[in-house]
């Protein structure tokens, strides 16, 4: 029997349209959520994700508005930038659109930000409050993952989740966000050994490695959840994932498309998180 497939858009646009009736509600109480998007340089990639984010700010009624700033911009141009984003009251959620060019620091910039306004979930506080289980802006990707397993009712408590890829975008925070809802967590990478015996034990397998569909059938547990990060382009131009969809849906009970899948819930949860800090912001007035 062929997998479910988990789509990633149609939840997405739920969430959004949600998010839209909760704004309109905010506006009548004079609370207009703002997310100031700053993007650096002319990359092709990061021109279209901050495109989509801001269709999804437009649809949505939050205020967005993008600073592009030339490729040759320097560090302290950027760190006074965000310290005047941090100190405008108008201003709920900054996002610097990664990655950043060779002369800027990007971990002084992400801990430039200020954590009120961490609405990537990136900033080392926003990290530690994560592990620690208090309440925090968490990272998009993963807390668009754990909205995709929590919206089929996929039990998470005592399910062995295996994740491949360890980045500190994806693959550390996704690991911890299920840790926290009591599934046991192994990490595989690039020096993991026996990475199909690992692979094969995940009843949760999420795959985040950069690799086109690196990962078929015979890595999966039969029945497991298979989530899909990766977003490669073939040499032909189509778009894919780290997991080769066709072989892995004969075996696996849900897994996600790419395009289609993570994709649209990392946006979608940057809107939650700004909508969060909107009315964190009323809160403490």
């Amino acid at each position: 029997m062929a997998a479910e497939v988990i789509y990633g858009d149609q939840l997405a646009l739920s969430l959004r349209e949600e998010m839209k009736e909760e704004v309109t509600l905010l506006k009548e109480q004079g609370i207009i959520p703002k997310l100031v998007v700053v993007l650096i340089g002319d990359d092709p990639a990061s021109k279209s994700y901050v495109s989509g984010k801001q269709k999804a700010a437009d649809f949505i009624g939050i205020d967005s508005e993008l600073i592009t700033l030339d490729d040759t911009t320097s560090e302290q141009a950027l760190l006074e930038l965000i310290e005047q984003l941090n100190n405008d009251s108008r201003v709920n959620g900054i996002l610097v659109q990664l990655p950043l060019p060779d002369q800027i620091n990007e971990q002084a910039i992400i801990e430039a930000i200020d954590p009120e306004k961490d609405v990537d979930g990136f900033h080392p506080i926003s990290i530690g409050r994560m592990l620690t289980q208090q309440e925090t802006f968490l990272p998009c990707t993963p807390y668009g993952i754990l909205t995709m397993l929590q919206s089929k009712n996929i039990e998470i408590a005592g399910k062995h989740a295996v994740i491949i890829g360890r980045s500190n975008i994806v693959g550390k925070p996704v690991g911890q966000l299920l840790l926290n809802e009591h599934a046991t967590v192994s990490y595989c990478h690039s020096r993991t050994k026996n990475l199909k015996e690992i692979t094969q034990q995940g009843d949760i397998l999420i795959v985040a490695v950069g690799r086109e569909e690196m990962i078929d059938a015979s890595y999966i547990k039969p029945e497991a959840v298979v989530i899909d990060v990766g977003v490669n382009r073939t040499k032909e131009g189509k778009l894919t994932g780290d997991v080769d969809f066709e072989s892995a849906k004969t075996v696996a009970s849900y897994i996600t498309p790419v395009p289609k899948g993570v994709g649209p819930m990392t946006i979608t949860m940057l809107m939650k998180n700004t909508i969060k800090a909107a009315k964190n912001h009323n809160t403490k007035k």
